[in-house]
């Protein structure tokens, strides 16, 4: 796909030839890292997809703890990427600096809210992204671009230097065009293997049909190709899964209040002072945010624990559960915004499990319909990202 001057400001904030160039010598030594611009950069400002933030922002003194292990390890970053408005998006559209190309599916929105860094590992201007996941903003664009992508258990990888959206919820997260890629990131970023947690091996390959009754048209007969293939290669029995509790639909919609609580508590009161300063359904969901109430937000936060502990008890430290990464493929770049809405809430329904639950979640690009990418996700125990990682590339050999 060819760039304009129009695409290379809705992929890239910043970018160099390197912007940074690591200090030293390393494991990563020619990888070029895409950034997600929510990452301190020193020497640079955030913008955090808003052009009135990036206004006020001063540089940073030092880089966030990411960015400096991967530079340590001798990646570049060669850019700052762009992001969703206060990373509070699953499309990958942005009102003031456009949309990111999805190359694996032109005239399709990339999906966010890691949006820049996917744009960018796509079109093969960076090796690998730097993003982050919340909802399912590296899971989500990993899926609709044909994407690697790991959002890893919930505190494994520090998060300092980086804006928070939901700190109950917000992990550092990458992508990459293969796993062997997404594996040595990991090698860099995830705590060493002697940490606590489940490190594996996998015996079980878990299948929830309440799931994948949510998703659209092609996605179930997709997925139990790629299912079945994943769990052969990797000798996993495949089983039902046990019930998770509630529904689906109450699932997502107590995790998005939740998650939504604690927005309003990150960005509330630089929101407020600048009315008309976000784009439309940016600024929609942050005064729906606006009104969440002490006892919506205790009770959404009774269900979010209560699907925590039915997921970790259905996992155990032997299974893994397998779903589609979103609801089907990346809308068109042209949908109403009513038919984006639509989808991101039935992909919420998938995403929300990992992300209530702190788990770590792999994306595998393993199916398509019509023709476009749509991504295979992995849930697994806490502490079990190296085994993932290692699963993603068993299941990637002789491809």
């Amino acid at each position: 796909m060819s760039t304009t001057p129009d695409t290379e400001k809705a992929v890239w904030r910043e970018r160099g030839a390197p912007l940074v160039a690591p200090p030293r010598s390393g494991p990563l030594s020619g990888m070029r890292v895409a950034v997600k611009d929510v990452y301190a950069v020193a020497g640079q400002r955030i913008g955090a997809g808003n052009p009135a933030w990036l206004a006020e922002a001063e540089p940073e003194t030092a880089h966030a703890w990411a960015v400096n292990a991967l530079l340590d390890a001798g990646a570049e970053v060669t850019g700052i990427a762009q992001t969703d408005e206060l990373t509070y998006s699953l499309d990958g559209t942005n009102a003031h600096y456009g949309t990111p190309p999805n190359p694996a599916a032109p005239g399709h929105i990339p999906g966010g809210s890691s949006s820049g860094p996917a744009s960018a590992v796509a079109l093969g201007e960076a090796d690998a992204g730097l993003g982050s996941d919340t909802a399912g903003s590296i899971r989500v664009p990993s899926s609709y671009c044909g994407l690697y992508g790991l959002r890893p258990t919930h505190g494994a990888v520090p998060v300092d230097g980086m804006v928070p959206l939901a700190p109950g919820f917000d992990t550092v997260a990458w992508l990459a065009r293969d796993a062997a890629t997404l594996a040595r990131v990991g090698d860099v970023l995830l705590p060493d293997r002697g940490g606590s947690g489940a490190q594996g091996p996998f015996r079980r390959a878990l299948v929830a049909e309440e799931l994948l009754a949510l998703t659209a048209p092609g996605v179930r007969e997709a997925f139990s190709v790629a299912a079945r293939d994943v769990a052969g290669r990797l000798g996993l029995r495949i089983e039902e899964c046990p019930p998770l509790g509630g529904d689906p639909a109450s699932r997502a919609a107590a995790f998005s209040t939740a998650q939504a609580a604690q927005v309003w508590e990150c960005d509330g009161a630089w929101v407020s002072a600048h009315p008309g300063d976000l784009g439309p359904g940016i600024a929609d969901r942050f005064a729906r945010a606006s009104t969440v109430s002490e006892e919506d937000r205790a009770a959404a936060e009774e269900v979010v624990g209560q699907t925590a502990r039915n997921l970790r008890t259905a996992l155990g430290e032997d299974a893994v559960l397998l779903l589609p990464a979103a609801y089907g493929p990346a809308p068109p770049a042209g949908a109403a915004t009513a038919e984006r809405d639509a989808v991101r809430k039935k992909t919420i329904q998938l995403t929300c499990l990992a992300g209530s639950a702190g788990l770590p979640a792999l994306v595998l690009p393993r199916m398509t319909v019509d023709g476009l990418p749509v991504g295979l996700c992995v849930i697994a125990a806490g502490g079990a990202d190296r085994a993932l990682l290692e699963l993603g590339l068993t299941s990637s050999e002789a491809e």
